[in-house]
């Protein structure tokens, strides 16, 4: 096969997925994934605590946006922008529909795959996370719309203290928040390559969990459920560990041809 022939192939995907209802009372994280040709649509939500209806707006955040892009299957910003309007037009009725559940909302992380054209988009509101790994190593990371990264990023605090804040799941952006600060949702659109691995979890999951080990439990995995077990082993001894009530906790691991192992 020529070198250009190889990169207009399809790219294989693989993918695996977790949800562990932690130490709360009931599980707020809803996801799902949806298949259109060359297409593929991976999403993620978390009920935001503290209000009611939070599970029914992650179900509703996930539902919707799938039941869209199934409809009317596109890659580009303009598509993903749509699904993410649906989910929060749709959240935005049943809160309507529903005065005691006003106050519900959730976060969304979503990755639109064209596996043809070897592109991705992803979207996010919240701290739901989009990670992009190539060759055993972090390539991207979506930033939390959260007001601990507010703080961090006016140098009020350190990157270590996302992970144990108290204000750390105060939010500015998801869907259902109606804010004054106007969020763009989508992320540039990202050239994909045959090895990368890609991470959507919620903070759950990734505040038990450095990018690194993230990193190292890619290039040690034989398989994408491999990758996803031995992260969730790692964030499940941290948990113990501290002795901290743990919040719901889900993760999708997708892989893209053959991730390459760490040098």
């Amino acid at each position: 096969m020529s070198a250009e022939s190889g990169r207009n192939s399809m790219l294989s995907l693989s993918s695996a997925a977790l949800s562990a209802i932690g130490g709360r009372a009931t599980n707020q994280d809803m996801l799902g994934s949806a298949y259109e040709d060359e297409l593929a649509c991976f999403v993620l939500s978390d009920g935001v605590g503290g209000h009611r209806g939070g599970e029914i707006a992650s179900r509703i955040v996930v539902d919707s946006l799938l039941e869209r892009f199934s409809q009317e299957a596109l890659f580009g910003e303009r598509a993903l922008r749509s699904y993410v309007d649906n989910a929060s037009m749709q959240v935005a009725r049943r809160k309507r529909e529903m005065p005691g559940l006003s106050n519900m909302s959730a976060t969304v992380a979503a990755a639109l795959i064209d596996r043809h054209r070897r592109h991705a988009l992803f979207a996010h509101l919240g701290d739901t996370r989009v990670y992009q790994f190539r060759q055993a190593r972090m390539l991207s990371c979506t930033k939390d719309h959260s007001l601990i990264q507010q703080f961090i990023d006016a140098g009020y605090c350190t990157a270590a203290q996302l992970h144990t804040h108290p204000l750390r799941s105060t939010l500015f952006a998801a869907v259902g928040i109606e804010s004054e600060t106007a969020i763009n949702p989508i992320d540039n659109t990202v050239l994909l390559e045959s090895g990368d691995a890609i991470l959507l979890c919620t903070d759950g999951f990734w505040e038990w969990i450095a990018s690194d080990d993230m990193a190292q439990a890619l290039g040690d995995a034989a398989t994408v459920d491999d990758w996803l077990d031995r992260m969730a082993a790692v964030a499940d001894a941290a948990s113990h560990a501290s002795g901290r009530e743990r919040d719901n906790a889900s993760a999708i691991a997708i892989w893209l041809g053959t991730p390459q192992c760490a040098s």
